[in-house]
This record gives C-alpha cells, sequence and structure tokens, in this order.
C-alpha cells in the first residue's frame, strides 16, 4: 500500500506541491494575547508579519502529541504505512510529540508502520527534504526507501537566509542584545546557516544589496558538485516578494538554474524571523 508523508507547517510548501503530492500537514500553533490559531488554517502569514511591523507579539507551540496520536491512529486503522517528516528537534518540540505518539498507537496497534524522522531542518530546506520524500511515496517506494532518501537529503541541502531586522532574531534568543542595537545602528545584515538543526550565525555584511550577492557567492563556496541547472531551488520570504524574485533572478543568471520553488515564510518560522527574511536552500550535492 501507498505510504502516506505526514508534515508539519513549519516546513513552508506551496499549497500547490502540497496538493499535488498528497501530504498530510499538521498545523503548528500561532499565540497571540492568549488566543490560538492554526498556522495557516486559520491565521496567515500576512497577518503575522502586518502584526510585527506594528510591534505585535506573537508565540508558537509545537504540535501536540494528541494531534500526533489522533493523526497515527487513522492511518494505523486503515493500514496505511505513514512517515512523518519532522520539523528540527533543536528548534521545536514538535519531533518529540511525534515519537511520543507514535509508541502510544503502537500500543494499539503494534502492526502498524507508522515511521518518525528528524530533518534537522526549517522551512524551505525542511521543505525540499518533505518534498523528495513526496515524490519516493508517489512512485510506490517503500518505507525504508523513503527513509533513505530522507537522510540523503538532510545532508545535501543547505540553509542559509538572512533578516531585515536583527531585533527579531534577539527576541528569539538568537543573538546578544549589543549584536542586535549594533546591527541596527551599522545596517548591518547577518547571514545565517542551519546547521545540525540550530540556527548558526555565518557572516555579517553590510547593506541588503551586497548580501543578495553574497548568498549567491555561498552557493558555489558550500557546494560540491557547484552545478544547479537542474537542482530544485527553494526560496522563503517575510512578506518580501520583491526581494526573493531579485536572489531568484542573480542565481539564474549565475548558474544557469531554472527550477525554483518560492513562498512566503509560514507563521510558525515568520513569528521568529520577521518581516523582510530571505533564505535560500539547494542541494550540495545532486540528488
Amino acid at each position: 500500500m501507498k505510504v502516506k508523508i505526514l508534515t508539519d507547517s513549519a516546513s513552508d510548501l506551496p499549497e500547490e506541491i502540497i496538493k499535488e503530492y498528497d501530504i498530510d500537514v499538521l498545523p503548528m500553533t500561532i499565540i497571540k494575547d492568549d488566543k490560538e490559531y492554526k498556522d495557516r488554517v486559520d491565521i496567515s502569514p500576512k497577518v503575522i508579519f502586518d502584526g510585527m511591523r506594528n510591534k505585535e507579539v506573537f508565540k508558537t507551540s509545537q504540535v501536540t502529541p494528541i494531534a500526533f496520536e489522533e493523526k497515527f491512529e487513522q492511518y494505523a486503522k486503515q493500514g496505511i504505512p505513514v512517515v512523518y517528516v519532522g520539523f528540527s528537534s533543536e528548534l521545536s518540540a514538535t519531533y518529540q510529540s511525534s515519537v511520543i505518539a507514535k509508541d502510544n498507537v503502537l500500543t494499539k496497534y503494534p502492526e502498524a508502520k507508522i515511521e518518525v524522522i528528524d530533518t534537522y531542518a526549517a522551512s524551505g530546506g525542511f521543505g525540499l527534504i518533505v518534498l523528495e520524500a513526496a515524490k519516493f511515496a508517489r512512485a510506490g517506494k517503500e518505507v525504508d526507501e523513503i527513509l533513505d532518501r530522507v537522510n540523503l537529503a538532510k545532508e545535501s541541502i543547505d540553509h542559509i537566509f538572512t533578516v531585515d531586522d536583527i531585533e527579531y532574531l534577539y527576541r528569539g534568543g538568537r543573538v546578544s542584545r549589543t549584536s542586535a542595537v549594533l546591527g541596527g545602528m551599522l545596517n548591518i545584515k547577518p547571514i545565517l546557516e542551519v546547521k545540525d538543526g540550530k540556527l548558526i550565525p555565518l557572516e555579517k555584511v553590510r547593506g541588503k544589496n551586497k548580501v543578495f550577492t553574497r548568498m549567491v557567492e555561498l552557493m558555489e563556496e558550500r557546494s560540491i558538485d557547484k552545478d544547479f541547472t537542474n537542482a530544485t531551488i527553494c526560496i522563503t520570504h517575510g512578506d518580501d516578494l520583491e526581494g526573493a524574485l531579485k536572489l531568484k533572478e542573480l542565481i539564474e543568471k549565475r548558474y544557469n538554474a531554472k527550477n525554483f520553488i518560492i513562498n512566503m515564510i509560514g507563521a510558525t518560522i515568520g513569528a521568529h524571523s520577521g518581516p523582510g527574511t530571505l533564505a535560500l536552500f539547494y542541494p550540495k550535492t545532486k540528488l
């Protein structure tokens, strides 16, 4: 029986891809003024970014073990194998929720085929890994083959990003107060990476235009194959489509790249990175 791919809304995949590959997505929770909203269900990323520009504060919460348990049990009752491809355990407790739920469901349905895997990834990089799993599932591959593909994609997909206002990273505990103040005063734009599931500062560049150029250069410097002609490249943005398209144009010109996924960062990631964030995800080796 065809394997079902389950993920969460921090994967930031466009709706058309979710539908095309029949991916099941559990929403993360957004909290504002003690009210809870489901990411991309009853609150949009645009609302989050507009609110943050107006100094509103949003918090996020993981998918609960109960939500996972209900979903796993749904597939277990139908005898459908399910693979949850999950948000980095270093950035959220969502993966831990899936582990708890899996153990609970297997006590009731010991024959069920349920696998959970930590991508150590976020946003579009996470999404590209989910997409690889979904392509294999649609092709009729077995669970073990899908897990192997996910592990290969985890090693290959690179994550680099920049934020428009470093203050948001300070609020999330990603940089010091001194770095945030100096960054704002000197128009310093940080370039960060996701490494081993964590956000790691990579470089500091003065001015947004230089950030675009440097991000494109880093693609070549950090890659092994250095050939992006047929690679799928993902760009996610914090309500800055103009910036995302500019970055896409630079990549097209430099590397003759053709395949792009461009999407707004979801409410879960956006609540921490802020409006104006630009993130770039690409394979360092051919998949």
